[in-house]
């Protein structure tokens, strides 16, 4: 064997070496992280209707709501649109919260507010004593996105009830 052939076979080991190999195309495995999107709030008893939590105030447990969600696909041959709206109950805690499941397509974590928005709706008190809506209706939303693992939580503002008559001795004039 000459000089040359051995240095070209060499050559050509080395070149085989540095070739990554074909990974198969693993089927279900997502190309993004799945989406993981929590939307939460709270509702409370706004017990001297001042539009504010006062010491007065509570948190309402039991408390029904109405959740509207839209969130935008990114994808880049449509234009995918996904709307949900569910009825939730408030913990002891007087707050709701909302699981969406991984839905293809959608990346919570990457684009504007304007892709995705969520808002609530107050539809009854789990009390009599305090069962006159305040704030009903919530758009206003703080948003936490963590993009490594596609994690969205969406905060919306609190919802309030108050009492058909304010408590004078309680709260002033």
């Amino acid at each position: 064997m000459n000089l040359l052939t051995l240095f070209l076979i060499l050559f050509l080991f080395t070149k085989f070496l540095e070739v990554e190999p074909a990974r198969p195309k693993v089927i279900g495995k997502p190309k993004y992280p799945i989406s993981q999107i929590s939307v939460m709030g709270f509702v409370y008893c706004d017990f001297c209707s001042n539009n504010s939590f006062s010491r007065h105030s509570y948190f309402l447990p039991g408390a029904e709501v109405k959740v509207d969600c839209m969130f935008k696909a990114l994808s880049a041959k449509t234009s995918e649109q996904i709307t949900l709206s569910v009825n939730r109950t408030t913990n002891k805690y007087g707050m709701y919260r909302l699981e969406i499941p991984s839905v293809d397509g959608v990346r919570c974590a990457e684009g504007s507010e304007i892709l995705s928005s969520c808002q609530a709706n107050l539809i009854g008190s789990s009390t009599s004593s305090c069962n006159v809506p305040g704030y009903k209706s919530t758009s206003n939303v703080i948003a936490v996105k963590a993009r490594r693992t596609n994690l969205c939580i969406y905060s919306l503002n609190a919802l309030t009830f108050k009492p058909s008559k304010r408590d004078i001795t309680l709260c002033g004039n």
